[in-house]
């Protein structure tokens, strides 16, 4: 990828390998708008400083003739930008990193997209650099995915921004362009809390002021920019922080050998120190720190390592072993900043997998707090997170969690969200602080169980949950299930959409995020009816299949019967009970499922019933022997 130092053969490599080993690291990354120049600046900068090999360069001209967009010139883009899309579109679409040395400082740089749909990628690159070079085009200014990524930038804890005034030759080199970019953005940076802001102006395509000072700038009497990337002073942002060790496998290769493995997320251990298992309490002593290389006397951050423990205390992947007099968060509930990916929105009341470091539990956002404007900061009432957007929200996990406020660790306190139907990432969040109202509430112990409740009934609980669209029937199969089950001496409760909405949901209306907020709340007293004892039916046209998924894995062992209530759209138009399509199809309802709101079909309900010329006591009959078959308590 770089080409090795040209003394290396006078040194020799050992010697060569111990310079480099005592060289510090800088993490970085570019960042910006849309075509502000940042994969050139990279490729500028690894070309300046003779680090590409000969290969690489006629390869990079042949490819500059057939995709290049500076003309004759090489096109220090295509270096970075290495999939055929990019080439294709001219954009930068996925993270490329690229390692470099020079004779003062080794660096990893992060080449960052700047399309809004490629936020994720921006937010990846941002995870673990310590600075960002924020390019802006002279002719441009400061634009919106300019803020956008310096919020983005300032939320994932980097201290160090490079305002990078890109194409100042198409400006004529002007003084007056470069001090109005830097007015602005140190307007609106004032509250980012970043610890320096260095402005370079600067030419990526020409090279001035990349690697060298350049005369076209007379006026700017600062560093270069690769000057600055090599003394730019960057502190240990965990140096002198907590033990931390998130558990990532428990290692039994034998009877004899049981350790645990992971990395030093920040601070020191040492054998004979004790350490603090979270989320139990327990404490021990380290007995050994194991490596492939063999045993160590002591592990520092960043280090992978595996302990072993002088006390047999249960700790598994997702927990950790910290400092016993500095410990972490456990709480099931917190506040946390959010960065949303998917097309799809984030709706209070859905549930997600949300995943740490180590730790993956199920979440659900209890509250959408406000919107930030990236412009203005300003806190915006919303009742869904869009693809891009960043919001203040409550989580409710059903686990408790270990881990710190995202200040104080990034390792630690940072999550990512995925979608339980698709498996797709679809946000990430760093965490703020634990609520304080997980520490008032806990679980009260009660003697008599939901099978001790049930067996006095002579049964077993069960929920059995109807879908379909409306009008399908299924509050009328229900109700002749109910009807045949209170035959039988059974002990039932039916929830139906429309009942529940005059008193318990009255105060929701039909559009996605209430419509969630419908299911769930459903769902957890169809939960509390099954802890009774009771056979709930729930006829609810529940159109989402994640919430469904919610309301399944409330539930115990096999109590939950999904019925799929099967009647084609244009049957459930003809049937139209209530007049309700018609006005969906005038217009005169809105988020109507079906007709304006989607409707998601079950893929593997435990009954599918067709119901088109079939009589409803039939199609009872079907969902009680598949009750039957679970009837004994």
């Amino acid at each position: 990828m770089v080409a090795i130092a040209p003394d290396l053969p006078a040194k020799g490599i050992a010697d060569y390998l111990r310079e480099q080993e005592n060289k510090s690291l800088l993490r970085f990354l570019t960042c910006g708008s849309v075509d502000d120049g940042k994969s050139t600046l990279i490729g500028r900068l690894l070309y300046d400083t003779k680090l590409i090999f000969e290969d690489q360069l006629a390869a990079l001209e042949r490819d500059s003739r057939k995709h290049g967009t500076a003309g004759d010139d090489i096109d220090f883009a295509l270096l970075v930008d290495g999939l055929e899309a990019e080439r294709e579109q001219g954009i930068t679409i996925d993270v490329a990193y690229r390692f470099f040395a020079t004779d003062r400082r080794k660096f990893i740089v992060a080449d960052t997209p700047g399309h809004e749909e490629y936020t994720r990628n921006m937010a990846t690159g941002a995870s673990t650099a310590d600075l960002a070079v924020v390019l802006v085009d002279s002719r441009q200014g400061i634009l919106r995915q300019t803020r956008r990524h310096a919020y983005i930038a300032s939320l994932l804890g980097i201290r160090h921004i490079v305002l990078a005034v890109n194409k100042i030759d198409l400006v004529g080199y002007d003084l007056g362009v470069f001090d109005r970019i830097v007015e602005d953005f140190r307007s609106f940076a004032v509250d980012l809390g970043f610890a320096t802001i260095q402005p370079i102006p600067l030419s990526a395509r020409h090279g001035d002021n990349v690697t060298r000072g350049s005369e076209n700038t007379p006026w700017y009497g600062g560093p270069h920019l690769l000057e600055y990337l090599e003394t730019v002073p960057i502190e240990d942002a965990n140096l002198g922080k907590p033990f931390r060790f998130p558990v990532q496998y428990v290692s039994r290769p034998d009877l004899d050998f049981r350790g645990f493995a992971g990395q030093v997320a920040s601070g020191a251990i040492a054998v004979g120190d004790t350490v603090t298992v979270a989320k139990s309490g327990l404490s021990t002593r380290i007995k050994e720190i194991v490596t492939q290389d063999g045993s160590l006397d002591r592990a520092v951050e960043g280090q992978a390592v595996t302990l072993v423990l002088e006390d047999q205390l249960e700790v598994s992947r997702g927990n950790m072993l910290v400092s016993p007099t500095e410990r972490p968060h456990v709480a099931d509930q917190f506040q946390a900043h959010v960065i949303w990916f998917d097309a799809n929105p984030m709706i209070p009341g859905r549930s997600y997998i949300l995943r740490t470091e180590t730790d993956s539990v199920e979440a659900t956002v209890t509250a959408l707090k406000y919107e930030v404007d990236v412009n203005t900061f300003a806190h915006l009432a919303a009742k869904a997170l869009h693809m891009n957007g960043v919001a203040i929200c409550n989580f409710s996990t059903r686990s408790p969690l270990a881990f710190d406020s995202y200040s104080d660790n990034r390792i630690t306190g940072n999550f990512v969200l995925i979608d339980r139907m698709s498996n797709r990432t679809v946000g990430a969040g760093m965490i703020d602080f634990a609520l304080r109202r997980a520490e008032n509430v806990h679980w009260q112990a009660i003697e008599i169980d939901r099978k001790a409740r049930a067996a006095l009934k002579h049964q077993k609980a069960a929920v059995v949950w109807f879908t379909g669209l409306s009008g399908s029937g299924k509050s009328t199969v229900a109700n002749h299930l109910e009807k045949l089950l209170h035959a039988e001496g059974r002990h039932t409760y039916m929830l139906d959409g429309d009942n529940v909405r005059h008193g318990l949901n009255r105060d929701l209306g039909f559009t996605d995020e209430d419509r969630v907020e419908n299911i769930r709340r459903v769902a957890e007293v169809a939960k509390l009816m099954a802890d009774a004892g009771l056979i709930v039916l729930v006829s609810f046209i529940s159109p989402f299949r994640s919430e469904r998924r919610l309301a399944r894995d409330l539930m115990v062992d096999d109590e939950f019967i999904e019925v799929f209530v099967d009647t084609p759209i244009e049957e459930c138009a003809r049937r139209d009970p209530k007049g309700l399509y018609k006005k969906a199809m005038r217009g005169e309802l809105a988020n109507f499922t079906g007709i304006s709101s989607p409707y998601e079909a079950p893929e593997h309900p435990e009954v599918h019933l067709e119901t088109v010329g079939t009589d409803p006591d039939e199609l009872a009959m079907q969902i009680h022997a598949v009750l039957e078959s679970r009837m004994e308590p």
